[in-house]
């Protein structure tokens, strides 16, 4: 799982980057809310922020970016323990669970996992994509305010390429995945049910790639 970590503090940030690492996240750290505000529409399972940053962008600033743009995005904030009101404005912003500063990362990480536990239990695990939102439990596709219905097949083709992004597939992998090793057809189909999912999400960035198959970009 992917997670952003907007740290001003240097070593902080290192150390509890390190930390989130070691327990198999992805992590990427920004020092301030200007660069970390470049990234709001990226795919991220979770945000972790300080709320105080230098420059003219603060923590608050940055959840109520998210929030507009990837209103299911988890956020985590960091405030200085005797700052209440920090930290009921952050709560009313949209996030998901606040910790006091200073804080030790072995903490830090239990947060994580419990809010990331309880995000997937209660609306289900979502992908991120472009301008799509796609619950894998409900298997409910939002496009802003429109609802998008796939085939079961389609469902299936678009979680293998969400799963593995950036990895090239042949068709006959592809066919083995979603049709299953009992399937004697021409592999042709799979062109067949690509060409109706990008119909139906032409925002999928599926390339081509001749003579062998197709990736997710």
């Amino acid at each position: 799982m992917k997670i952003y970590l907007v740290e001003d503090e240097y070593d902080l940030s290192e150390i509890v980057k390190k930390y989130l690492e070691k327990e198999g996240f992805t992590v990427r750290s920004f020092l301030t809310g200007e660069e970390a505000i470049k990234h709001i529409e990226d795919e991220v399972d979770l945000w972790i922020l300080d709320i105080m940053l230098p420059g003219d962008i603060n923590g608050y600033d940055l959840i109520a970016a998210i929030k507009e743009k990837r209103p299911n995005s988890a956020i985590i904030f960091a405030s200085a323990r005797d700052h209440d009101l920090d930290k009921i404005r952050g709560l009313e912003l949209g996030s998901d669970d606040y910790i006091a500063k200073p804080y030790s990362p072995r903490e830090l990480i239990l947060r994580v996992k419990a809010v990331l536990k309880r995000v997937q239990k209660s609306g289900g695990t979502v992908y991120t994509y472009e301008n799509y939102e796609i619950n894998i439990e409900k298997r409910v596709i939002k496009y802003f305010d429109q609802t998008i219905d796939l085939t079961n097949k389609e469902f299936e083709l678009l979680l293998f390429f969400l799963e593995n992004k950036n990895t090239p597939f042949n068709r006959e992998q592809i066919l083995t995945h979603v049709w299953g090793t009992d399937y004697y057809g021409s592999d042709r189909v799979v062109d067949d049910l690509l060409r109706r999912l990008r119909n139906k999400m032409p925002e999928l960035k599926v390339e081509t790639i001749y003579g062998y198959g197709y990736r997710l970009l």
